[in-house]
């Protein structure tokens, strides 16, 4: 919050931001007759959309006070905008100081009229604070026009050069020392105690507490030719304080982090081993690229800034401040702690990412650990050099002057003139303060457990004068050089010499390339084309939650496909991606990264290069896609570019706007444990936050990420439609989430580890259990058949484990993995040979197992379906018709169905592997069975490893693991979600848990109820009261299963999430509503509706002989019936004979769109609305109708419809109607809008 004071002496409380697309109008009221003067006639909408930076002033209303709009080129069209240096070194003196990297123009400036002057300095001072690199900000303006005295005394004229043709428009510029002045750093000194004393305490006390009250003078005190002791001053006062060291523990930290980039923070020795025998003979034949070869090939990118002397570097270096954030209480506690002899023996520092982050075909973050006992220890380099680095071992400094920290480093390698590194250490928890923005984080090995991250800072990073240009013919050999270690360069040289050559590809695809220079030398390169398959993209991805797409021409959509930047300058990148939108005349760039099983990306001539882009672009939600029935749309169908089939990807992208907006850095650990649906969910949930960069996210999971391997047949598994290896596909997790493949075995509570396959250690800050519930091997009761037993003779024995010899074709699946296994399996041993099959089970995967096996070739006369007794009264598929329908289909196929079977032995109790027969007791005569392969789809269970890990960490467990409403466990430090959970006692709802909801909802309320915890822009969760926390939430998400059964049919069921119970007790509710039926099972086209009372469709069931839209049919789903074209009326009239036909009629289409649902808010925000003045909204008075307060003279219908049109919500629905329909043209080209008939 900020006070300013208007020359009246009125004072308003404002808040100065970044402009939102909301600010539009406020921004347009305080346009004037002087600003279109000055700007000329600005479009504000298209230049918000332009520029690379807008800040407003508001209000504590939010109404707009001021705004000012920069872009990184001169207004006035006075320049083309990739030419403007040339424009001003011709025209203007003293223009040569004038950079891209230095300067922003101003295109618009507007304010209330009494707060001028105060509103101008204030943006001033925030953009200068927000951009690290800028000293300059320009103003073009007509030469017959007069800035107001306001503006006078911001900016000051640029003298013209005498003899320039230019004399229509003047340069104004204002210059940072004005608003944001650089600090004076010196050494420090004892009697600086007293400045500097409060700074400290006002963080933290442990410093004081530990070292005694003069901690700080002492330090000082000490300083020699090792450890140094420096202040920043201000107007003679101390302001801050940095204490530097030369003695670090190098070797420590190369045991920890991958320090790759920065040959180890040593110097070149001729005795240094970077690399094994066998990877220096395959390195560049390897298509596939592990995690450390790729970060091998950045530290010979690093050493190339050896030529760059201390000499070069520019004095005025300034921070990037936008995330605001300030040395807090922890991080001075933690470095306190360890004291300067500490940090000099243990070296704890964090990670730097390297050349190469978006890595097609494994994990981005650290290659996935073997769960087996025995590892092949990775390769270390050695290095012999000596040590390159210092270490700052103690930092703070005061709230109002933290976003200049940058101005320490020149003085600090100043006193260690043969260092090259400076680095730092921070705890997990700690938000990246201003000076962290120019230091680059390294990159923790798969092994470390520090509890810090390490931060590197090369002394080439002090300099400013980076160049940005097309790449020439003789940049080759220099590019050549750069990126000779990267598995694609031949790729990229490739796509420079047809720049070079043609300006075109064989597709006549416009190529353009550019480099960025320091002190001569090539540092990075970065090819794109245009963006062709601009309209499909629109189509499949939410790029509209970042641009308006119509503010935005073809030709300005860019392809990036390789870029390489040298990692000791990625605190330029922003800079560098700023620079290729500014030189290429776009304004975004797109990236996509394919998965890892798209065999074809590498050979592809087109193919993208690694890039460490990804941290400054921003992940695109991929979006849902209407089936659309073509043949019966014809010409009304929407055009290929929309409904073709491609290759899918995850799409990653960068716009004008988002150059100069930095990331919240989240370095916490959060570990989530088990690849399930929730578990999933939870994780997109995170990933997809465009201004959060989570570092440090692992997932814990047996067989890894799903959809990152071939294995990709999952069709023994009924789905639940949540997610698909499309899905998995679209949304490339592997980029931002760490992969640990093993079963947790351990939680130890005390140190924060979670513990893998027994000996592998995972530290975490948080720590997420979504393991589920699997199917268990079966616990055979032991009966001996020859004896006639039946049931009631067999013990219990379904809460028993099985722990004895696991048969070799025993499957239990659980993911594709096992899928893959299973599959396999049969096809070596039982499709082309003699055998029977086993499948145990009465739930919906074992059905979907048995057509399975029928769909590999196995004949169903081989397959023996084994049911077990039934442990409630609800089956799984809940519906007679259909029940019947698919025993008639296993008849049909020869399957012998078995029922009510208690598993008794295997191989009559001898060794039991293999299995070659199994023998049950049922309610009659017992059963001996021989098998080849025995499915086991008995009940799911929580598995026993993680029951032994919950118990033995103390965590309470009750049948299933104990949380409250918030998913806290009784640990603060550990939460859960889904099958694996169960409430608390002290809401007496145990017959409710998350195994009843959409485990995908789970998974977003699971990351919602975390966020607060590191996004800054969201309010910090409050604690329940006493009271409201009895309560459970409710999810509304629809509980969904389907799959291919016995019979052919297709089944899915989508329904109200509700505690199971038989389909006949509901319907005889006397509020259950009604049920609309079409066809019949058994003829393969049954679908069945239930409207609730509420006429809202609350349940859908289908079995079809043909395949048909699953996801379509999904968003029926809490659609009112009348929405549905009347659909009870029509039904009772019947006109609907057949509800799959009706429901791929045209105008369900506008239904099937994924933005249906924002339309439908907006509908509810205008009857919500007053129209009329003191008069109720259309929601107030339906309530009133339903309470029965107004005294009608005519029935409610005819009054609220008659309403609905005299005050306006009839014509405000219907434009919003059109306007839904005509911006979703591209997918809904099936209805006429006006204009087009």
């Amino acid at each position: 919050m900020t006070i300013l004071t208007s020359e009246s002496g009125a004072t308003e409380v404002v808040t100065v931001r970044r402009t939102e697309s909301l600010d539009v109008h406020g921004i347009s009221k305080l346009k004037t007759v002087f600003t279109q003067r000055v700007f000329g006639n600005v479009n504000v909408i298209y230049l918000l959309e332009k520029s690379n930076l807008a800040v407003t002033i508001s209000d504590e209303k939010n109404n707009v006070v001021a705004h000012a709009a920069f872009l990184d080129y001169p207004s006035w069209d006075v320049a083309d905008q990739a030419e403007w240096e040339d424009w001003m070194y011709k025209n203007y003196a003293d223009s040569d100081k004038f950079t891209p990297v230095n300067t922003l123009f101003l295109h618009l400036f507007v304010s209330k009229d009494e707060f001028f002057t105060q509103s101008i300095k204030e943006i001033m001072r925030a953009v200068f604070n927000a951009v690290a690199d800028l000293h300059f900000i320009c103003l073009v303006a007509p030469n017959n026009v007069a800035l107001t005295p306001a503006l006078s005394s911001i900016f000051e004229p640029v003298r013209n050069i005498p003899g320039s043709k230019l004399t229509e428009f003047s340069v104004y510029v204002c210059h940072r020392h004005r608003h944001s002045p650089q600090l004076h750093i010196r050494k420090a000194r004892v009697e600086d105690h007293d400045d500097l004393l409060p700074i400290f305490l006002r963080h933290n006390d442990t410093l004081k507490a530990i070292y005694g009250e003069y901690f700080l003078a002492e330090l000082i005190k000490a300083q020699d030719e090792n450890n140094h002791a420096v202040v920043s001053e201000d107007q003679g006062c101390a302001v801050g304080f940095m204490s530097v060291c030369s003695e670090v523990n190098v070797q420590l930290l190369q045991d920890s982090f991958d320090l790759g980039p920065y040959h180890g923070l040593c110097k070149p020795h001729p005795d240094d081993v970077l690399q094994t025998t066998e990877e220096a003979g395959t390195e560049k034949g390897d298509i596939m690229l592990s995690r450390q070869a790729s970060q091998r090939s950045g530290s010979k990118l690093s050493q190339l800034s050896d030529v760059i002397s201390v000499q070069e570097t520019d004095e005025k270096v300034y921070v990037n401040q936008e995330a605001g954030l300030t040395l807090n209480s922890e991080t001075t506690t933690e470095i306190g702690q360890e004291g300067r002899n500490e940090l000099q023996q243990k070296g704890t520092l964090s990670r730097a990412s390297s050349s190469d982050d978006a890595i097609r075909g494994v994990n981005c973050k650290t290659p996935e650990t073997p769960s087996t006992d025995v590892e092949r220890q990775p390769f270390r380099p050695v290095y012999k050099g000596d040590v390159t680095a210092f270490c700052i071992q103690l930092f703070c400094i005061d709230e109002k002057h933290e976003t200049r920290s940058i101005n320490f480093l020149s003085h600090v390698f100043g006193l260690f003139p043969d260092k090259d590194y400076c680095i730092i250490t921070v705890p997990h928890l700690t938000p990246e303060f201003p000076l962290l923005e120019s230091f680059v984080r390294a990159v923790p090995l798969s092994t470390c457990t520090l509890p810090q991250e390490l931060y590197i800072f090369h002394r080439a990073g002090l300099i400013n004068l980076i160049q940005v240009r097309a790449a020439k013919y003789t940049d080759v050999p220099a590019v050549e050089k750069l990126i000779e270690s990267l598995h694609l360069h031949e790729s990229i040289l490739d796509d420079l010499k047809i720049y070079n050559e043609a300006r075109r590809d064989a597709n006549g695809t416009s190529v353009q390339a550019f480099v960025a220079e320091v002190a001569d030398q090539i540092v990075g390169i970065a090819v794109l084309r245009n963006e062709e398959d601009i309209e499909y993209i629109r189509s499949h991805y939410n790029i509209e939650d970042f641009i308006y797409f119509n503010h935005h021409q073809r030709d300005e959509h860019g392809h990036l496909h390789h870029y390489a930047l040298n990692p000791i300058f990625k605190n330029h990148s922003r800079h560098f991606l700023k620079e290729i939108l500014r030189l290429s005349h776009k304004s975004s760039l797109y990236y996509p990264v394919y998965p890892p099983y798209d065999k074809n990306q590498f050979k592809n001539p087109c193919a993208h290069s690694l890039t460490s882009a990804l941290h400054y672009m921003v992940p695109v939600r991929p979006r849902r896609q209407i089936v659309y029935p073509l043949e019966k749309l014809g010409i009304n169908a929407p055009s290929k570019q929309v409904s073709k089939d491609q290759p899918v990807y995850a799409l990653y992208h960068i716009n004008r706007k988002l150059t100069l907006e930095p990331k919240v850095t989240i370095n916490a650990r959060i570990v989530v444990v088990g690849a399930s649906d929730v578990g999933i969910s939870f994780l997109e949930t995170l990933v997809f936050c465009p201004h959060l960069n989570f570092n440090n996210i692992t997932l814990i999971s047996t067989h890894g990420l799903p959809g990152n391997s071939t294995c990709m047949d999952q069709s023994f598994f009924a789905s639940s439609h949540c997610y698909n290896d499309k899905d998995y596909a679209l949304m490339s997790l592997r980029s931002w989430v760490n992969v640990v493949v093993g079963k947790m075995t351990g939680i130890d509570r005390a140190a924060k580890n979670a513990i893998v396959s027994i000996d592998r250690k995972v530290p975490y800050d948080h720590l997420i259990l979504c393991t589920g519930q699997q199917y268990q091997v079966p616990f055979p009761s032991g009966v001996d058949i020859r004896n006639l037993s039946t049931n009631q003779d067999v013990p219990d024995c379904s809460k028993q484990i099985y722990t004895g010899k696991m048969p070799s074709n025993l499957f239990t699946v659980h993911d594709s993995e096992d899928c893959f296994t299973a599959m396999n399996c049969l096809k070596d041993n039982v499709v082309n040979h003699k055998g029977n099959v086993i499948v145990y089970g009465n739930t919906l995967d074992s059905y979907t197992t048995v057509a399975t096996l029928m769909s590999l070739g196995i004949c169903g006369s081989r397959i023996h379906f084994v049911q077990p007794p039934l442990t409630s009264n609800v089956t799984c598929f809940n519906n007679y018709a259909i029940e019947e329908a698919v025993q008639k289909g296993l008849l049909a196929a020869g399957v012998t169905t078995y029922y009510n079977c208690k598993l008794a032995k295997w191989n009559d109790g001898a060794d039991p592997d293999p299995i070659c027969c199994a023998s049950f007791t049922t309610d009659s005569n017992p059963l001996k069975l021989p098998c080849t392969a025995f499915f086991s789809f008995l009940e799911k269970k929580v598995d026993y490893d993680a029951f032994e890990a919950i118990n033995n960490a103390c965590l309470v467990y009750d049948g299933k693991l104990v949380i409250d409403t918030t998913f806290h466990t009784n640990d603060s430090s550990i939460r859960a979600a889904g099958p694996l959970t169960k409430y608390s006692n002290r809401y007496y709802v145990n017959q409710w848990s998350h195994s009843y909801f959409s485990s995908k909802e789970i998974g977003v309320q699971l990351a919602a109820s975390m966020l607060p915890l590191f996004d800054p822009t969201l309010e910090p969760m409050s604690e329940p009261s006493q009271e409201l926390d009895r309560l459970i939430p409710i999810y509304k998400g629809p509980t969904i299963k389907g799959g291919l059964v016995p019979g052919g049919y297709y089944y899915l069921h989508v329904a109200k999430p509700a505690i199971p119970s038989p389909l006949q007790a509901q319907m005889a509710q006397p509020n259950y509503g009604q049920e609309i039926i079409t066809g019949k099972a058994l003829n393969g086209d049954y679908f069945r509706l239930h409207i609730n009372p509420y006429s809202m469709v609350e349940a859908i069931t289908c079995l079809s002989l043909k395949p048909f839209p699953s996801s379509n049919l999904i968003c029926l789903y809490g659609q009112h019936e009348l929405l549905l074209n009347n659909l009870c009326s029509r039904f009772k009239e019947g006109l609907i004979q057949d509800l799959y036909s009706y429901f791929m009629e045209a105008w369900c289409m506008a239904i099937y769109h994924d933005r249906f649902i924002d339309f439908q808010q907006e509908v509810h925000e205008i009857l919500a609305s007053e129209k009329v003045h003191d008069q109720p909204s259309m929601k107030e008075l339906v309530q009133k109708v339903r309470e029965d307060e107004l005294n009608l003279a005519e029935t409610p219908k005819k009054y609220l419809k008659r309403v609905l049109q005299q005050n306006g919500y009839k014509n405000d629905i219907e434009k919003r109607i059109l306007n839904y329909l005509n911006y979703n043209s591209n997918h809904l080209s099936m209805f006429a809008r006006p204009g087009i008939v």
